[in-house]
């Protein structure tokens, strides 16, 4: 068995280098305050709006710094990736500025937006499996037939100071920040932000904190923490797909069990929560992935310990993923109630229904009447209304005004449940 050489733990320097290369092409995003989230943990709280990044996310970072460290006849073969997403546009991007020419697997199911955004960039894009396993496969198989040079997403030190430019800005931003969430997938923006920015924090006589998130249906780092070594495990489906990894990077792994404080795991309604909070309160588009530090802040499983930068790594969201996503978290914040009330069938009992409702100053957004539902007596219908209230409170007002005026109101689970 070969034995590979310890992961050498970067320098402050080399990050510096690699902010000033990256610069070629990423843009410096801004860190916006946030007012509600500040409110909710009681800290100073900035977003750090990588899904305002070129390509819209952070990947394009590690991308061209691992490609701009190739030699001359290296770039002459050309490059190979494989990204259900985000890394295969930082790929085409950092290809297209350095003139290198670049094919890209993805899965055959992979969002068309993310597909066409890579093809657009200058990359061949070839969709071939139906996970990403089975793409990754296929690519490393086409890099080692043609010499080609495989770029990967997380598991390179290239990768990783490419990746950690993210966190040299916050502090170059926020000199007196005390805790950055990071969302992790494979590790590599994780472990580049710990690590630049402890070191950078190091530089001022002081100390940050650094916390991880996964999506608790990929959570391969806890396990892998816990044994000591790269663990891989059985993932499930996620809407946080761009950090559905099954097992972390070797490198990313030796850097973030010395560097990141703690990992913690965010459900999905959780994700969803983040997702429409952004939307509301920071007009921010963020993708599932990238909205996992913000769903950690607001769950409490992350918690916020002086000035706070939580990042937004990635805002490719799929339009019809965000409307299922938006109704979701509408449903899982109480403010989209889906009811069933049983009624006699009798002229006037759906305008007494919609005039309770009104009174209750509640909005009707869907109506459902039949006669033909299991259970229903001759004489009944049922009535299956879709309401926006405005929270749980109000939510069980509608319910109470409803039984108060004889009727018989039952919650029903979300549509999107």
């Amino acid at each position: 068995m070969t034995t590979q050489p310890p992961v050498v733990v970067p320098s402050l320097s080399e990050f510096e280098t690699a902010l000033a290369n990256v610069r070629q092409v990423a843009i410096e995003t801004p860190t916006l305050h946030s007012k509600f989230l500040s409110d909710l943990v009681g800290q100073q709280v900035f977003l750090k709006c990588e899904n305002l990044q070129r390509t819209g996310a952070y990947k394009v970072r590690g991308a061209f710094n691992r490609m701009s460290h190739l030699t001359a006849a290296e770039k002459k073969k050309g490059v190979i990736a494989a990204s259900a997403g985000n890394h295969s546009q930082g790929v085409a991007l950092a290809a297209k500025k350095l003139g290198i020419k670049a094919t890209v697997y993805m899965p055959i199911g992979a969002s068309l937006p993310k597909v066409e955004a890579t093809r657009n960039y200058g990359a061949r894009v070839v969709q071939q499996g139906g996970t990403f396993a089975e793409c990754l496969k296929a690519a490393q198989e086409e890099a080692k037939n043609t010499g080609a040079i495989f770029i990967p997403p997380f598991d390179h030190i290239d990768v990783v100071l490419g990746q950690g430019t993210v966190g040299l800005e916050i502090l170059q931003q926020h000199p007196d920040v005390s805790t950055i969430v990071v969302a992790i997938g494979g590790g590599g923006l994780a472990a580049g932000v710990a690590v630049a920015a402890k070191l950078a924090a190091a530089a001022q006589g002081r100390k940050i904190k650094v916390i991880g998130v996964q999506s608790e249906h990929s959570a391969a780092y806890p396990a892998s923490l816990r044994a000591g070594k790269v663990t891989e495990i059985q993932t499930t489906p996620t809407i946080a797909d761009g950090i559905a990894v099954s097992k972390p990077g070797r490198v990313p792994f030796e850097l973030i069990k010395k560097y990141v404080d703690k990992v913690v795991t965010v459900s999905e309604n959780d994700i969803a929560k983040a997702i429409l909070v952004l939307l509301e309160r920071s007009k921010q588009v963020v993708e599932p992935a990238g909205a996992v530090a913000v769903a950690a802040l607001m769950s409490g499983k992350a918690k916020a310990k002086g000035k706070t930068v939580a990042i937004l790594s990635g805002g490719n969201m799929d339009p019809l993923l965000l409307q299922r996503v938006i109704r979701h978290g509408l449903s899982t914040s109480d403010r989209y109630t889906n009811f069933s009330v049983m009624l006699p069938d009798r002229p006037g009992q759906l305008a007494l229904t919609a005039e309770v409702i009104a009174g209750a100053h509640a909005n009707v957004i869907e109506v459902l009447h039949t006669r033909h539902g299991n259970g229903l007596q001759i004489s009944e219908v049922e009535l299956n209304l879709s309401v926006e209230t405005s929270g749980h409170k109000h939510r069980m007002e509608v319910v109470k005004a409803l039984e108060k005026a004889g009727l018989r109101p039952k919650l029903q689970p979300s549509r999107e449940d």
